[in-house]
């Protein structure tokens, strides 16, 4: 493939891959999902279809753009040469799938420069998700799809009536804040939504099925494509600091800047004690 492609054409790559990594994911919690090892804490599984699918999605992705970077959940840090990254979560919603849960995805997101949210440049983003066939996708500029169809953020008329997703931490400590902090949130927001993978909580947003998604310490690869597929579909992204922990909103512009004031007024109330 040539060296610089459109944001289009690495939205058709990371498809192509998303879905041929998706099979393979769906084919392996047929036939019975293995939990090869554990994490940051004991309820923080890894499975040997995540390693597989990833090992897939690395492997056609160096066939294709072996100057590329990448950066994945299960495998690591890839250098390239090109400017470009592949951030990868491999099945996002790893525990949900471990139950035998539709709400689980594999999710390609492709940006230039490093992995790093805060400074990177969205280009494309993927998410399949394997039980449903499913397919989200974005390219920068060309807006955001769920199976071929456009997709735009709702339009809450107040904070009131902003419907949130969240997800939670695997550390006991940080599960404590995070719930505290949605005992202050959830009787100024209309409810709360806990689906228990990243990127579908970002498309979520983009279809408007939510108008909010927010997370403390989510990693780069569990929102890199999701949050491309938000932010296309007309989402707003807030990102800030506490306790040395990064948040992350993605929401309807209508109630963005309210939503995330609320949110680090909470949090920094949390973590003072």
């Amino acid at each position: 493939m040539p060296s610089d492609l459109t944001p289009v054409q690495f939205a058709d790559l990371a498809e192509s891959i998303a879905r041929e990594a998706a099979a393979l994911a769906a084919r392996r919690r047929v036939e019975g999902v293995e939990v090869a090892d554990r994490k940051s804490s004991i309820v923080d599984v890894v499975t040997a279809a995540d390693r597989e699918v990833e090992a897939l999605v690395r492997a056609r992705i160096a066939e294709a753009r072996p100057d590329d970077a990448f950066f994945g959940e299960e495998s690591g840090t890839g250098a390239g040469t090109s400017g470009i990254t592949w951030v990868v979560d491999p099945i996002d919603g790893t525990v949900n799938y471990l139950y035998g849960s539709a709400e689980y995805g594999v999710s390609i997101g492709v940006v230039r420069g490093p992995a790093d949210p805060t400074s990177w440049e969205p280009i494309a983003g993927v998410v399949v998700q394997p039980a449903t066939g499913v397919v989200f996708r974005a390219a920068a500029g060309e807006g955001a799809t769920r199976d071929g169809v456009p997709l735009h953020v709702g339009t809450p008329a107040s904070l009131a009536e902003t419907l949130v997703a969240t997800g939670f931490g695997y550390t006991a400590e940080r599960r404590r804040q995070q719930i505290a902090v949605l005992a202050g949130l959830i009787g100024e927001v209309r409810d709360i939504r806990r689906g228990g993978a990243a990127s579908l909580d970002c498309c979520a947003v983009g279809v408007g099925t939510v108008d909010a998604y927010y997370e403390r310490g989510i990693n780069p690869w569990d929102m890199a494509a999701g949050s491309i597929v938000a932010r296309e579909a007309g989402a707003e992204t807030r990102i800030w600091e506490a306790g040395g922990t990064r948040s992350f909103l993605f929401a309807a512009p209508a109630v963005a800047d309210e939503l995330a004031d609320l949110l680090r007024r909470l949090e920094e109330s949390v973590l003072a004690g």
